[in-house]
Protein backbone atom coordinates (compact mmCIF):
# COMPACT_ATOMS: atom_id res chain seq x y z
CA UNK A 1 0.00 0.00 0.00
CA UNK A 2 1.25 3.51 -0.80
CA UNK A 3 2.27 6.09 1.75
CA UNK A 4 -0.58 8.04 3.34
CA UNK A 5 -0.51 11.60 4.63
CA UNK A 6 -1.34 13.86 7.54
CA UNK A 7 -3.86 16.63 6.94
CA UNK A 8 -4.13 19.57 9.36
CA UNK A 9 -7.68 20.90 9.17
CA UNK A 10 -8.70 24.34 10.41
CA UNK A 11 -12.20 24.25 11.95
CA UNK A 12 -14.68 27.11 12.48
CA UNK A 13 -14.30 29.32 15.54
CA UNK A 14 -18.06 29.53 15.96
CA UNK A 15 -19.93 29.64 12.67
CA UNK A 16 -20.12 26.25 10.92
CA UNK A 17 -20.43 28.07 7.59
CA UNK A 18 -16.79 29.13 7.88
CA UNK A 19 -15.69 25.53 7.23
CA UNK A 20 -13.93 25.12 3.90
CA UNK A 21 -15.07 22.73 1.17
CA UNK A 22 -11.73 20.93 1.55
CA UNK A 23 -12.42 20.34 5.25
CA UNK A 24 -15.85 18.89 4.46
CA UNK A 25 -14.32 16.55 1.90
CA UNK A 26 -11.59 15.48 4.34
CA UNK A 27 -14.08 14.75 7.13
CA UNK A 28 -15.98 12.50 4.75
CA UNK A 29 -13.02 10.67 3.20
CA UNK A 30 -10.16 10.54 5.73
CA UNK A 31 -9.34 7.10 7.07
CA UNK A 32 -8.76 8.49 10.55
CA UNK A 33 -9.95 11.73 12.16
CA UNK A 34 -7.77 12.66 15.13
CA UNK A 35 -9.73 15.24 17.11
CA UNK A 36 -9.01 17.26 20.22
CA UNK A 37 -12.58 16.48 21.29
CA UNK A 38 -14.33 13.62 19.49
CA UNK A 39 -17.78 14.83 20.51
CA UNK A 40 -17.18 18.31 19.11
CA UNK A 41 -15.94 17.05 15.76
CA UNK A 42 -18.99 14.81 15.44
CA UNK A 43 -21.24 17.75 16.31
CA UNK A 44 -19.43 19.89 13.73
CA UNK A 45 -19.80 17.22 11.05
CA UNK A 46 -23.50 16.86 11.82
CA UNK A 47 -24.04 20.63 11.56
CA UNK A 48 -22.25 20.58 8.20
CA UNK A 49 -24.30 17.69 6.91
CA UNK A 50 -21.22 15.49 6.59
CA UNK A 51 -20.89 11.86 7.58
CA UNK A 52 -17.44 11.10 8.99
CA UNK A 53 -16.27 8.16 6.95
CA UNK A 54 -13.27 6.97 8.94
CA UNK A 55 -12.30 6.06 12.48
CA UNK A 56 -12.44 8.88 15.03
CA UNK A 57 -9.80 9.00 17.78
CA UNK A 58 -8.99 11.57 20.43
CA UNK A 59 -5.76 13.57 20.24
CA UNK A 60 -5.31 16.15 22.98
CA UNK A 61 -2.44 17.50 25.03
CA UNK A 62 -2.47 14.74 27.63
CA UNK A 63 -2.55 11.78 25.23
CA UNK A 64 -0.79 13.11 22.12
CA UNK A 65 2.59 11.55 22.91
CA UNK A 66 0.97 8.13 23.39
CA UNK A 67 -1.21 8.40 20.28
CA UNK A 68 1.46 9.54 17.82
CA UNK A 69 3.28 6.23 17.14
CA UNK A 70 0.09 4.39 16.12
CA UNK A 71 -1.08 7.27 13.94
CA UNK A 72 2.29 7.45 12.22
CA UNK A 73 2.08 3.72 11.57
CA UNK A 74 -1.38 4.26 10.05
CA UNK A 75 0.05 6.86 7.67
CA UNK A 76 2.96 4.62 6.75
CA UNK A 77 0.42 1.92 5.90
CA UNK A 78 -1.33 4.29 3.49
CA UNK A 79 -3.97 5.99 5.64
CA UNK A 80 -4.98 9.63 5.40
CA UNK A 81 -5.15 11.07 8.91
CA UNK A 82 -7.08 14.32 9.40
CA UNK A 83 -6.14 16.20 12.57
CA UNK A 84 -8.49 18.88 13.93
CA UNK A 85 -8.61 20.92 17.13
CA UNK A 86 -11.74 22.21 18.85
CA UNK A 87 -11.68 25.46 16.88
CA UNK A 88 -9.20 27.16 14.59
CA UNK A 89 -5.88 25.89 13.30
CA UNK A 90 -4.23 22.83 14.91
CA UNK A 91 -0.88 23.50 16.63
CA UNK A 92 -1.65 27.21 17.17
CA UNK A 93 -1.84 26.91 20.94
CA UNK A 94 -3.50 23.54 20.32
CA UNK A 95 -2.31 19.91 20.06
CA UNK A 96 -0.42 18.62 17.03
CA UNK A 97 3.21 19.67 17.41
CA UNK A 98 4.40 16.17 18.29
CA UNK A 99 2.34 14.60 15.53
CA UNK A 100 3.68 16.91 12.83
CA UNK A 101 7.23 16.50 14.08
CA UNK A 102 6.94 12.72 14.04
CA UNK A 103 5.61 12.73 10.47
CA UNK A 104 8.42 14.99 9.28
CA UNK A 105 10.96 12.77 11.03
CA UNK A 106 9.48 9.75 9.23
CA UNK A 107 9.50 11.62 5.90
CA UNK A 108 5.71 11.41 5.62
CA UNK A 109 3.63 14.03 3.75
CA UNK A 110 2.04 16.79 5.85
CA UNK A 111 -0.51 19.11 4.26
CA UNK A 112 -2.73 21.88 5.62
CA UNK A 113 -6.36 22.73 4.92
CA UNK A 114 -6.16 26.43 5.82
CA UNK A 115 -8.99 28.31 7.41
CA UNK A 116 -10.13 30.02 10.61
CA UNK A 117 -7.70 31.16 13.30
CA UNK A 118 -8.53 33.35 16.28
CA UNK A 119 -5.05 34.88 16.07
CA UNK A 120 -5.29 36.28 12.55
CA UNK A 121 -9.02 37.05 12.88
CA UNK A 122 -8.42 39.22 15.94
CA UNK A 123 -5.43 40.90 14.33
CA UNK A 124 -7.42 41.70 11.18
CA UNK A 125 -10.29 43.39 13.02
CA UNK A 126 -8.13 45.12 15.62
CA UNK A 127 -7.15 48.12 13.54
CA UNK A 128 -3.62 47.87 14.96
CA UNK A 129 -0.49 47.43 12.87
CA UNK A 130 -0.51 43.99 11.26
CA UNK A 131 2.60 44.04 9.07
CA UNK A 132 4.65 42.61 11.94
CA UNK A 133 3.20 40.76 14.93
CA UNK A 134 3.96 38.06 17.48
CA UNK A 135 1.69 35.47 19.07
CA UNK A 136 2.22 34.73 22.76
CA UNK A 137 -0.27 31.93 23.45
CA UNK A 138 -2.02 32.26 26.81
CA UNK A 139 -0.87 34.89 29.28
CA UNK A 140 0.73 33.34 32.38
CA UNK A 141 -1.76 32.40 35.09
CA UNK A 142 0.12 33.64 38.16
CA UNK A 143 0.51 37.36 38.68
CA UNK A 144 4.25 37.31 39.32
CA UNK A 145 4.89 35.37 36.11
CA UNK A 146 2.42 37.53 34.20
CA UNK A 147 4.10 40.75 35.30
CA UNK A 148 7.52 39.38 34.35
CA UNK A 149 6.13 38.35 30.95
CA UNK A 150 4.65 41.81 30.36
CA UNK A 151 7.88 43.50 31.45
CA UNK A 152 9.91 41.34 29.08
CA UNK A 153 7.66 42.38 26.19
CA UNK A 154 7.33 46.03 27.17
CA UNK A 155 9.75 47.19 24.48
CA UNK A 156 8.50 44.78 21.76
CA UNK A 157 7.78 46.97 18.69
CA UNK A 158 5.52 44.40 17.01
CA UNK A 159 1.81 44.11 17.69
CA UNK A 160 1.21 41.16 19.99
CA UNK A 161 -1.71 38.78 20.17
CA UNK A 162 -2.48 36.51 23.11
CA UNK A 163 -5.30 34.54 24.70
CA UNK A 164 -6.63 35.10 28.19
CA UNK A 165 -9.23 33.46 30.40
CA UNK A 166 -12.29 35.67 30.96
CA UNK A 167 -11.83 35.11 34.70
CA UNK A 168 -8.32 36.60 34.63
CA UNK A 169 -8.82 39.27 31.96
CA UNK A 170 -9.31 42.19 34.35
CA UNK A 171 -6.26 41.24 36.44
CA UNK A 172 -4.16 40.86 33.28
CA UNK A 173 -5.18 44.25 31.92
CA UNK A 174 -4.48 45.97 35.24
CA UNK A 175 -1.05 44.31 35.36
CA UNK A 176 -0.48 45.53 31.79
CA UNK A 177 -1.26 49.07 32.90
CA UNK A 178 1.35 48.82 35.64
CA UNK A 179 4.01 47.44 33.28
CA UNK A 180 3.18 49.20 30.00
CA UNK A 181 1.19 52.29 30.95
CA UNK A 182 -2.52 52.95 30.75
CA UNK A 183 -2.32 54.73 27.39
CA UNK A 184 -1.07 51.73 25.39
CA UNK A 185 -3.66 50.90 22.70
CA UNK A 186 -5.29 47.47 22.83
CA UNK A 187 -8.26 45.50 21.55
CA UNK A 188 -10.23 42.82 23.36
CA UNK A 189 -12.06 40.36 21.11
CA UNK A 190 -14.72 38.27 22.79
CA UNK A 191 -16.48 35.28 21.19
CA UNK A 192 -15.04 35.89 17.70
CA UNK A 193 -17.44 34.99 14.85
CA UNK A 194 -20.08 33.80 17.32
CA UNK A 195 -23.56 35.19 17.97
CA UNK A 196 -22.38 37.37 20.86
CA UNK A 197 -19.16 38.57 19.24
CA UNK A 198 -17.85 41.73 20.86
CA UNK A 199 -14.80 43.78 19.86
CA UNK A 200 -13.69 46.57 22.18
CA UNK A 201 -10.95 49.01 21.20
CA UNK A 202 -9.32 51.57 23.44
CA UNK A 203 -6.50 52.20 25.86
CA UNK A 204 -5.49 49.65 28.45
CA UNK A 205 -7.02 51.88 31.10
CA UNK A 206 -10.36 52.00 29.29
CA UNK A 207 -10.43 48.28 28.62
CA UNK A 208 -9.45 47.38 32.19
CA UNK A 209 -12.36 49.44 33.47
CA UNK A 210 -14.72 47.55 31.15
CA UNK A 211 -13.25 44.19 32.15
CA UNK A 212 -13.85 44.91 35.84
CA UNK A 213 -17.40 43.85 35.07
CA UNK A 214 -18.06 40.13 34.72
CA UNK A 215 -16.72 38.91 31.36
CA UNK A 216 -17.72 35.65 29.70
CA UNK A 217 -16.62 33.81 26.59
CA UNK A 218 -13.39 33.13 24.76
CA UNK A 219 -10.99 36.09 24.81
CA UNK A 220 -8.28 37.18 22.38
CA UNK A 221 -6.28 40.32 23.16
CA UNK A 222 -4.38 42.40 20.61
CA UNK A 223 -1.88 44.87 22.03
CA UNK A 224 -0.09 47.66 20.20
CA UNK A 225 3.68 47.40 20.05
CA UNK A 226 6.02 49.79 21.79
CA UNK A 227 6.73 53.15 20.20
CA UNK A 228 10.45 53.62 19.51
CA UNK A 229 12.08 55.61 22.31
CA UNK A 230 15.01 56.81 20.23
CA UNK A 231 14.47 59.12 17.26
CA UNK A 232 15.42 57.82 13.82
CA UNK A 233 18.12 60.43 13.03
CA UNK A 234 19.98 59.42 16.19
CA UNK A 235 19.85 55.76 15.18
CA UNK A 236 21.09 56.62 11.68
CA UNK A 237 23.97 58.52 13.26
CA UNK A 238 24.92 55.49 15.36
CA UNK A 239 24.91 53.31 12.25
CA UNK A 240 27.18 55.71 10.38
CA UNK A 241 29.58 55.81 13.31
CA UNK A 242 29.87 52.02 13.24
CA UNK A 243 30.30 52.07 9.46
CA UNK A 244 33.11 54.62 9.83
CA UNK A 245 34.85 52.11 12.09
CA UNK A 246 34.72 49.51 9.32
CA UNK A 247 31.43 47.70 9.87
CA UNK A 248 29.08 46.82 6.98
CA UNK A 249 25.91 48.92 6.84
CA UNK A 250 23.57 45.95 7.30
CA UNK A 251 25.57 44.60 10.23
CA UNK A 252 25.65 48.05 11.81
CA UNK A 253 21.87 48.36 11.45
CA UNK A 254 21.43 45.00 13.17
CA UNK A 255 23.65 45.99 16.08
CA UNK A 256 21.89 49.33 16.58
CA UNK A 257 18.42 47.74 16.46
CA UNK A 258 19.43 45.17 19.10
CA UNK A 259 20.79 47.93 21.31
CA UNK A 260 17.57 49.96 21.22
CA UNK A 261 14.37 48.18 22.31
CA UNK A 262 11.42 49.55 20.37
CA UNK A 263 13.63 50.62 17.45
CA UNK A 264 12.34 50.15 13.90
CA UNK A 265 13.17 46.96 12.03
CA UNK A 266 16.64 46.38 10.61
CA UNK A 267 15.30 46.86 7.08
CA UNK A 268 13.55 50.13 7.98
CA UNK A 269 16.71 51.47 9.59
CA UNK A 270 18.81 50.38 6.60
CA UNK A 271 16.48 52.25 4.23
CA UNK A 272 16.62 55.32 6.49
CA UNK A 273 20.43 55.27 6.28
CA UNK A 274 20.28 55.13 2.49
CA UNK A 275 17.78 58.00 2.36
CA UNK A 276 19.94 60.12 4.64
CA UNK A 277 22.94 59.59 2.37
CA UNK A 278 20.98 60.92 -0.59
CA UNK A 279 20.30 64.25 1.12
Amino acid sequence: MGTGRLLLGATPLGQPGDASKRLLDALATADVVAAEDTRRVRTLAQSLGVRIGGRVVSLFDQNEAARVPALVDDIKAGATVLMVSDAGMPLINDPGYRMVGACIEADLPVSCLPGPSAVTTALAVSGLASDRFCFEGFAPRKQSARRAWLAALAAEPRTWVFFESPRRLAECLHDAIDELGGERRAVVCRELTKVHEEILRGTLAELAQWADQKVLGEITVVLAGAVPTTDLPTLVGEVEALVADGMRVKDACGQVVEAHPGAPSRRDLYEAVLRAREL
